[in-house]
């Protein structure tokens, strides 16, 4: 998922999936790189000539908590530069923190504001909405196709909200997410073994996911022309998790992701269950986890408003 900062007036947005433990592990884990793009890139100066609002938003927020962090790291974040390029030289006040909130318009918006921070340093706004829109060579040819398509629609949207010389930071699952998912594909495997569904079905089902190399980025961005790119790589989570193998938790994630996607293929009842039979498959998925999980599983993108 896309994470992005700042817009009109200085705007801002960064987008995580999160909800367990592994994701805040990997949302810390991008802090420092994310600290790293802000104070290299991002020019306050150009943001805040016209308005001294900093605008963030946070695409595909969820409930928290792990959102409330992120945020108000970036605030911080922000308020450092501000300090050094800014202050010192300059009579200015603070510029004021609005942080929108934003996720499909499912989510549990009311937890998400029961559980806000009272000593957060922003105005909080929630804002419900969408902000989008195992192959041959033909299908992965039409993923990439597609994914050159969304990336296109994608960066126009956030072109017309972020302000020449504000940054966007994508942060994007890479391979090894692509492998475990094969275990969901056992699982509905197990269900055609016990006659519970049609092998066909199976057959012709394909995930409408696609994990972008740093080639394919990097052909989408300058096709695109609106954004320059400052920083481009494969990162790796460094997570303890992922070294003692905590692949229920891991897998319950995917399962947010990935359980609509199977019930509208097979249906509510086949769909749940072949869920819940991954989840009980841990102990197989930690032992796969310990001898194959790659080093390299996220693509950290680093672009700025020409």
């Amino acid at each position: 998922m896309p994470i992005s900062f700042p817009m009109n007036g200085g705007d801002c947005a960064y987008s995580y999936s999160r909800n367990s433990q592994i994701q805040r592990e990997v949302l810390d884990g991008a802090k420092e790189l994310v600290r790293d793009a802000i104070i290299q890139n991002l020019d306050i100066k150009i943001m805040l000539s016209s308005s001294n609002t900093f605008r963030i938003t946070d695409l595909g927020c969820s409930i928290g908590p792990n959102t409330f962090r992120s945020m108000q790291h970036v605030v911080q974040v922000v308020k450092d530069k501000y300090h050094n390029q800014i202050l010192t030289n300059s009579t200015n006040n603070i510029p004021e923190f609005q942080v929108f909130f934003n996720d499909h318009i499912t989510n549990d918006f009311n937890t998400l504001f029961q559980s806000l921070p009272v000593d957060r340093s922003y105005y909080a706004f929630g804002v419900p909405g969408s902000f989008h829109g195992a192959s041959n060579i033909e299908v992965v040819n039409a993923y990439v196709a597609q994914f050159a398509k969304d990336m296109e629609v994608f960066l126009n949207a956030r072109a017309e909200e972020i302000v020449p010389g504000g940054m966007m930071v994508l942060l994007s699952p890479f391979s090894g997410y692509v492998r475990l998912m094969k275990f969901f594909g056992s699982s509905l495997m197990d269900l055609v073994n016990e006659g519970m569904l049609e092998e066909s079905l199976v057959d012709s089902f394909n995930l409408p996911l696609y994990f972008p190399s740093p080639e394919d980025m990097t052909k989408v961005v300058e096709r695109n022309g609106c954004f320059s790119i400052e920083r481009i790589e494969l990162t790796s989570l460094k997570s303890k998790l992922v070294d003692e193998a905590d692949a229920k938790i891991l897998m319950i994630n995917l399962r947010a992701a990935l359980e609509g996607v199977l019930i509208n293929q097979f249906g509510s009842k086949i769909g749940k269950e072949a869920c819940e039979r991954t989840i009980l498959k841990s102990e197989e998925i930690s032992a796969w986890m310990k001898a194959n999980y790659e080093t390299t599983c996220q693509l950290f993108v680093v672009l700025k408003r020409k």
